[in-house]
């Protein structure tokens, strides 16, 4: 069985979220896409940006173009293990954008997700994330800074968000406090490696997360669909 990862258009990574994410939404901003291949056949695809923390790099001293969030992992039914398809990714990554120091990722417990894939490649756990508050807009959570988007988008100069949601996008419009996020780290050079290991904590286990359903390393980032998989070619640099 031979495995490919490559950069990948935005119509196939988008089909691949779509079909095979649990959030079925691609991220928004400026992101690195990957597709991955076994025996030619597409299997799913590996996304990178910017993150929705504009503050995530600097607790490691870098400036925003020095690292990154893995922001989706999207895969169809496979034989390479994710931790496997999501180290090729990397290696990738890096040689595509030698500037990169640090890549992020968080497992959400809420989702049933405790970080087994990072942690079957060697990630370094830096524990969780702090309590934080998003809002419930037609039935889903968005992000504070999504929702600073959309007013940005829409013109709004003043007013609180809350207030701003209800009276121009949803009027049940809540703010909820969401459950903290298990925070792990990738370190792509040896000086930044150095400098994350002593904030390494044991790593979670999936049977002490009482806040999720259990879930293995390999279904993490994965939905169960019928869809069958596109014909995708790899992008050509």
């Amino acid at each position: 069985m031979t495995l490919v990862v490559a950069p990948c258009s935005h119509e196939a990574v988008k089909w691949a979220v779509e079909h095979w994410h649990y959030s079925q939404r691609m991220p928004s901003g400026k992101l690195a896409r990957f597709g991955a291949w076994e025996d030619d056949r597409y299997i799913g695809a590996v996304i990178f940006g910017s993150g929705a923390n504009q503050h995530m790099l600097r607790p490691y001293g870098l400036d925003q173009i020095e690292g990154c969030e893995l922001v989706r992992i999207a895969l169809d039914r496979h034989t390479t293990p994710v931790s496997q398809i999501v180290a090729r990714t990397l290696r990738t990554l890096k040689t595509t954008n030698p500037g990169l120091r640090l890549v992020v990722s968080f497992a959400d417990p809420k989702e049933g997700h405790h970080g087994g894939i990072y942690q079957a490649a060697n990630w370094v756990y830096t524990g969780e994330t702090t309590r934080a508050t998003a809002f419930v807009v037609n039935g889903e959570q968005i992000h504070s800074r999504t929702l600073g988007h959309l007013r940005t988008a829409a013109g709004a100069k003043s007013g609180g968000q809350l207030e701003w949601l209800r009276l121009n996008v949803d009027p049940d419009a809540e703010i909820v406090s969401t459950i903290p996020k298990h925070r792990y780290v990738f370190p792509l050079d040896r000086r930044m490696r150095k400098q994350v290991a002593p904030l390494a904590l044991p790593y979670p286990h999936a049977d002490e997360d009482s806040r999720g359903s259990r879930l293995g390393s390999t279904e993490e980032g994965r939905v169960r669909s019928p869809a069958s998989a596109p014909t995708v070619s790899r992008v050509r640099s």
